[in-house]
């Protein structure tokens, strides 16, 4: 029986994550392993491709048919060549990845920015999958901020592969150093750690009472989940909270009044916070966005959550093998 499964991939700074499904999309192997400490090329690509035969080895298939992978930073998208991942040891700067796993495993290979990525696993298996013509612009949210864009059902790369960079928008000229270089950009204002600085410090003002509580006064333990836990009796987080929203919101106006999109797609670790996030966000558009109307421009949470970006490793794994 010549049954080829589909890989996808997830690298980040701490982990690597991969999954083997399907044609359908449907997992059928999950793994990960960690890049904390050796996260170069030479131990990284050998491990993957021992990851990915051990999970094979158990399967009734033959192969991988088409692999697809998501990675922190720039890449070139045509040659599979990774360009600068910043948060790696050595910045895998012109490292021929998809040769090196094309001819290890014998398949097709795709990478793309790991945001650029968990839109496209929004497109094809989350908001826009019943939706061939969608227009949309997903924020990432967490660490930092990234981005992609959808446009008449296909995701924005760019000549470089970096169109969509959401977060690096600036929201505020004289606002704070961003690590891009650039100051005022929405990562530093509306992140995990923008958001998390904001309730540590009324904690520790004695303005959080209920933050403390929830996390016994350690500062390590604030996160923007127990924010949004704390918000409906510490007045002031909820006012954290609803700045760092109308940020975002500014930054979603901006790519409304550009794009005029069907909806934008909040995701990552802060869009946990949910309808405390949503609501103010879609309040900001309808105030700011004057042009036309609004009411349509749906404002709303992955429906993927932390499965995006391993769900659009497999959506490049298809077009890899449909290739």
């Amino acid at each position: 029986m010549n049954r080829r499964l589909l890989c996808g991939v997830d690298l980040g700074g701490t982990s690597a994550k991969v999954v083997l499904a399907n044609q359908e999309g449907e997992l059928v192997s999950s793994h990960s392993f960690s890049t904390q400490n050796e996260g170069t090329p030479e131990a990284v690509l050998p491990q993957l491709v021992d990851s990915i035969q051990e999970m094979l080895a158990p399967l009734d298939a033959t192969g991988i048919g088409g692999l697809g992978m998501g990675v922190p930073g720039l890449v070139d998208v045509e040659s599979g060549t990774t360009r600068f991942l910043p948060n790696l040891p050595t910045q895998w700067r012109g490292v021929e990845v998809g040769k090196r796993l094309r001819e290890a495993l014998r398949c097709p290979v795709r990478l793309m920015n790991d945001v650029r990525t968990a839109t496209l696993g929004e497109l094809r298996f989350g908001c826009g999958r019943d939706e061939p013509r969608v227009t949309f612009a997903f924020f990432s949210l967490g660490t930092g901020i990234g981005g992609g864009v959808v446009i008449d059902g296909k995701v924005r790369l760019g000549a470089l592969g970096a169109a969509g960079e959401l977060g690096h928008q600036t929201v505020a000229p004289d606002g704070p150093r961003c690590g891009c270089g650039n100051r005022g950009c929405l990562e530093t204002l509306a992140s995990g750690p923008a958001i998390t600085a904001a309730g540590v410090r009324l904690m520790r003002s004695g303005l959080a009472p209920k933050l403390r509580t929830l996390t016994g006064g350690n500062a390590d333990l604030v996160t923007p989940a127990q924010m949004a836990l704390a918000a409906n009796d510490d007045a002031l987080v909820a006012e954290a909270i609803d700045d760092a929203a109308r940020w975002i919101g500014l930054a979603a106006a901006n790519v409304v009044v550009i794009l005029h999109p069907d909806r934008i797609v909040l995701g990552g670790g802060v869009a946990e916070m949910g309808s405390r996030l949503t609501v103010p966000v879609k309040e900001e558009i309808t105030r700011r966005v004057g042009m036309f109307p609004t009411d349509e421009v749906r404002v709303e949470c992955s429906t993927l959550g932390d499965r995006a970006g391993l769900m659009g490793a497999i959506a490049l794994a298809i077009e890899a093998s449909e290739d």
